[in-house]
């Protein structure tokens, strides 16, 4: 067992143990936190099988846009009632029993697929060609991305701001 393998393993055994923790973890922005490790494990997953720009783009897009957003979300919330936010387990019983049944499905049919590895690696730097298309054929649609995130940032610090509009010098 070489250094990647370990590594594999490594990332590969913190984010099941992550992803296992949010299940059972009461408060919701410890499972906010547990989340950014789960995902950022995926990352270091997706940089050991080569797919950089993937990676990339899952710490960018996931662990750092939307994970801030919940993050953010979560203490707001807790803000206006001013106790944490707490998660109660009602249908462990059935919900154990899905999962069971689901994973034992996976396993089967997983086992069932032949899997090869392509023959041949793509030459060049495959970010940046990922990048020339992004900004030449595809950038409306990606500046389109940008500016609706940016609107969607600016409604959430006006919703978490005490700005009243009614309330315009006395009036």
């Amino acid at each position: 067992m070489n250094l990647t393998e370990v590594a594999l393993y490594a990332f590969e055994i913190l984010a099941g143990a992550a992803a296992l923790a949010i299940l059972f973890v009461r408060n919701v922005f410890h499972a906010a936190l547990l989340l950014i490790v789960c995902l950022t494990s995926l990352a270091g997953v997706f940089v050991i099988y080569n797919a950089e720009f993937i990676a990339v783009t899952q710490i960018l897009v996931y662990a750092g846009g939307v994970l801030v957003l919940i993050i953010f979300g979560v203490m707001l919330s807790s803000r206006i009632t001013g106790k944490p936010l707490l998660v109660s387990n009602q249908y462990l019983l059935p919900a154990s029993f899905i999962g069971v049944l689901s994973t034992v499905i996976f396993i089967k049919l997983f086992s069932q697929q032949h899997f090869y590895q392509h023959p041949g690696a793509i030459p060049g730097n495959r970010i940046s060609q990922t990048g020339i298309i992004l900004m030449s054929d595809y950038v409306l649609p990606f500046e389109i991305a940008g500016i609706l995130l940016l609107i969607a940032l600016l409604g959430a610090a006006v919703i978490a701001s005490s700005f009243n509009p009614k309330s315009n010098n006395g009036k």
